[in-house]
């Protein structure tokens, strides 16, 4: 095989292989004595066809068969040769006008790793940002929990209901005089003041009393799930038939048994438990971020152009993803496209790091190891239908590529975690709200706007929710706890420039993404 350089420019190669027919032309004799013992024809005794039939017979076939092995000999003899450490899937083509029984001439482009010099990881000076969790903070999550659970007792006869009570009703909604679906409801629990149901709804039931009825007259938001009710006016006939009041609330051991615990301190612990590790979350966030900014800061080199405009590409996506669920979305878009060229300064940031994290881990030998892999493989494959489970772990295994990406989060992971016990680490008390304008603060290092901390406790706090009464569909706002609040579209925030995850865990991660095995349907969970 013949190998001649044709473009060396940055990090970019190009090359003209020639692979000689008679090298062709030996591997197709060769599977035809393989396989022909097992040709069958009519007239011949099985293992006794003439190989020139064979040759004639399935000749084409094991040709292209041929001039795909000798493909990839050439291309792994010529990563072996040059030294090269592809970046990416190199681009192989054929060269126009190739005939059988001629030399097979390749044109391979590719990119390539650059060089990196192991860095110094001396003198690396980091600051541990803690946050003490106080009583009070406990306190005020308890007391979260405690709204969800409230408890109502009927109220003295004759009392006038106001914000914070709680009524129950019957109702029956129409629009010019026809009912619609969803527009009933008896014995409806409904707290003043909520913002559960329909604006206007809850307002015009303060001052009620039990046993009222009441007309009332709503519209519908003009973005309204339901199209045949959103913008419309509508009118409910109210029947109240109680008043109650939210029952005082005590933090004691019978709060905590209701919520399935032993006592109040086993509550204060668990969340406690809680605040602290989300705090903790937190504080390697800040401390991963001064990291990455240390080793940006002394290690400029040049990055695969392919890489970047991957990384870009997935910025990119999440950014108009986000940009979409906006309030105004073209807006949005403007937004980020006035900010495009930063982004992409992003990606090229991400991937440099994550090389120089890769460089840092082999120097040093960081390893994911087969236990570990084996978890991760595990963990997964609980994404997937049970039947689909081993289908994906057997992928995962069988394709270098796809376990490398599985491992590359574990892997930068582990390599950081590596950095922080060779850092010089010292420790500082801070509030949640200077942690997260830290860790918000964008590239400029100009803080972000410090927000007001939530704590709430969601796991504590399951139960109070699972108890708690629906409300008729067709009334309650689009609205759930659950689902993460709409966010504006991301910003340059240096905590979000995680290094290229496929740089991070090995070179290998950096060719173009194989797919997995398909998430099952919503419809098939």
């Amino acid at each position: 095989m013949q190998i001649v350089e044709t473009s060396n420019e940055g990090l970019k190669r190009a090359y003209a292989l020639t692979i000689a027919a008679n090298d062709i032309a030996a591997l197709v004799e060769g599977e035809v004595k393989k396989i022909t013992p097992q040709v069958r024809m009519p007239g011949f005794r099985p293992g006794k066809v003439p190989a020139n039939l064979v040759r004639k017979m399935h000749g084409p076939a094991l040709h292209q068969q041929a001039l795909e092995a000798s493909i990839r000999e050439a291309m792994d003899k010529l990563v072996a040769e040059k030294g090269l450490r592809p970046a990416t899937q190199p681009d192989v083509a054929l060269v126009d006008g190739y005939e059988e029984g001629k030399d097979a001439e390749l044109t391979v482009a590719l990119e390539v790793l650059p060089e990196i010099t192991a860095p110094a990881i001396d003198g690396l000076k980091l600051e541990r940002l803690i946050i003490e969790v106080s009583d009070d903070e406990v306190d005020d999550a308890i007391g979260r929990i405690a709204q969800g659970q409230k408890r109502y007792n009927d109220a003295p006869e004759g009392t006038v209901a106001a914000d914070g009570d709680q009524l129950v009703i019957d109702f029956a909604g129409s629009v010019d005089g026809v009912a619609f679906d969803g527009g009933t409801a008896a014995d409806q629990p409904l707290e003043l003041g909520s913002g559960r149901f329909i604006p206007g709804f809850e307002e015009q039931l303060v001052g009620v009393k039990a046993g009222d009825e009441r007309t009332i007259t709503v519209t519908f938001p003009a973005d309204y799930p339901a199209e045949n009710l959103a913008g419309q006016d509508a009118q409910f006939a109210i029947t109240v038939k109680a008043v109650k009041q939210a029952a005082e609330f005590t933090a004691d051991d019978e709060f905590a048994k209701s919520l399935g615990l032993e006592s109040i301190e086993q509550l204060r612990g668990l969340i406690k438990g809680q605040i602290e590790q989300e705090n903790g979350g937190l504080t390697r966030t800040a401390m991963k971020r001064s990291l990455l900014d240390q080793l940006a800061a002394g290690h400029d080199f040049a990055v695969p152009p392919s890489m970047v405009e991957a990384e870009f590409a997935q910025i990119w996506q999440q950014l108009t993803s986000e940009a979409e669920k906006e309030e105004d979305p073209a807006a949005a878009m403007a937004e980020i496209e006035s900010e495009k060229d930063d982004y992409r300064k992003i990606a090229e940031r991400r991937v440099r790091l994550g090389l120089l994290l890769s460089e840092i881990g082999q120097a040093n030998g960081v390893q994911v190891t087969a236990n570990e892999m084996e978890m991760l493989m595990r963990q997964a494959a609980q994404q997937y239908r049970e039947q689909d489970r081993q289908r994906f772990i057997d992928y995962i295994r069988s394709d270098a590529l796809a376990a490398a990406q599985l491992r590359a989060p574990l892997y930068e992971d582990k390599v950081v975690d590596f950095l922080f016990d060779k850092a010089e680490v010292t420790e500082r008390n801070v509030t949640r709200e200077e942690l997260q304008a830290v860790i918000e603060a964008d590239e400029t290092g100009k803080p972000a706007e410090v927000k007001p901390a939530k704590a709430a406790p969601k796991k504590a706090a399951k139960k109070a929710k699972e108890e708690a009464p629906a409300e008729d569909a067709a009334l309650v706002e689009a609205e759930d706890d659950d689902k993460p609040a709409k966010k504006a579209p991301a910003k340059k925030n240096v905590a979000e420039e995680a290094p290229a995850a496929e740089a991070a865990a090995d070179a290998e991660a950096a060719a173009p993404k194989k797919k997995a095995p398909a998430k099952k349907k919503a419809a098939d969970a």
